[in-house]
């Protein structure tokens, strides 16, 4: 127990060997962190400007891209600093708020999402009662909730994790998770468990209710030519969205857990940082070409800008 005293640094192993190629990485990082935030601010300016497009739909989209930049933050600039550096080291304190800020991220990820799909079945299955139901007070309810719940649950597993006693210091992974530090702790604990598996099954009744509501939306959708339009425009990007981000996750979950050490560290590495790379990019590239007004919106404000360049030049 005397251990616990002593460690005030986690060193993360998942960079060892890369010190040829640190460099050509690092450029790689920067390009994508500043693509994540042009494709995501872009879509959150245009929202926020357009005062047409203060609509459930599109407030739930800001949001989302909102918490990519949010959820990003907590990896980007560390991971960028760790490529430069020869040794990859994390404070305990810096630990702990990066492991909350990732598991925050995902979890509000994943709330935005199920509740842009309660909005897409309101929409289509429900459409006469579509606005007294989809209220500018309750939109901002369900946003508010879709950040607060998964801030509280991840706190109570931050919490949890914090107050182990820890008997090593080795993270085998590029960035902090609560998993990862909880398997330092020199003594098991119920409440690890607990937690934990309370989260996994609030989450797994969100999987059921978009099941439940797509499965719905598409018998709405096979009787109506309007609403099969209506399903292409809106609910294509929302599903592809929610896929993708369902799918990085589940790799890096499964593996972390359940996957063979036999795999080379850069394809573990890329396993880890896949929810961190497609789906904050992509998410924003799918509604903004897909959705008409947002396309429009920010196609008109580029061919304004370039036609004011011509005529200064």
């Amino acid at each position: 127990m005397d251990n616990v005293s002593v460690i005030t640094m986690f060193t993360l192993s998942g960079l060892n060997g890369i010190a040829n190629y640190r460099v050509t990485l690092f450029a790689l990082t920067l390009l994508c962190y500043c693509v994540i935030w042009l494709v995501n601010v872009t879509i959150i300016v245009t929202i926020v400007v357009d005062k047409s497009l203060h609509e459930p739909m599109y407030i739930f989209l800001c949001n989302l891209c909102i918490n990519g930049l949010y959820g990003t933050a907590g990896f980007y600039p560390k991971f960028l600093v760790d490529l430069l550096s020869t040794t990859h080291v994390i404070t305990y304190a810096g630990c702990i708020l990066q492991g909350f800020v990732l598991h925050s991220s995902a979890s509000a990820d994943f709330s935005i999402l199920v509740i842009m799909a309660y909005d897409r079945y309101v929409a289509i299955c429900r459409p006469l009662v579509y606005h007294s139901v989809m209220t500018k007070q309750r939109v901002w309810i369900f946003v508010f909730f879709a950040w607060l719940l998964p801030f509280y649950l991840m706190f109570m597993s931050t919490i949890t994790t914090s107050t182990s006693r820890l008997c090593g210091s080795r993270i085998p992974k590029i960035y902090c998770v609560n998993w990862l530090i909880s398997n330092l702790s020199c003594t098991a604990s119920i409440a690890k468990i607990i937690i934990p598996a309370f989260n996994y099954t609030f989450y797994f009744g969100h999987f059921i209710f978009v099941v439940w509501s797509y499965i719905y939306m598409i018998r709405t959708c096979r009787t109506s030519k309007e609403n099969r339009s209506k399903f292409m425009q809106t609910c294509v990007p929302h599903l592809f969205s929610l896929i993708v981000f369902v799918a990085s996750l589940l790799f890096d979950l499964l593996y972390m857990r359940f996957g063979s050490k036999e795999l080379s560290q850069s394809v573990q590495n890329f396993m880890a940082m896949e929810f961190l790379i497609i789906p904050p990019i992509i998410n924003p590239l799918m509604y903004g070409f897909k959705l008409t007004r947002i396309r429009y919106r920010i196609q008109s404000f580029v061919c304004c800008k370039s036609s004011v360049f011509r005529q200064k030049s």
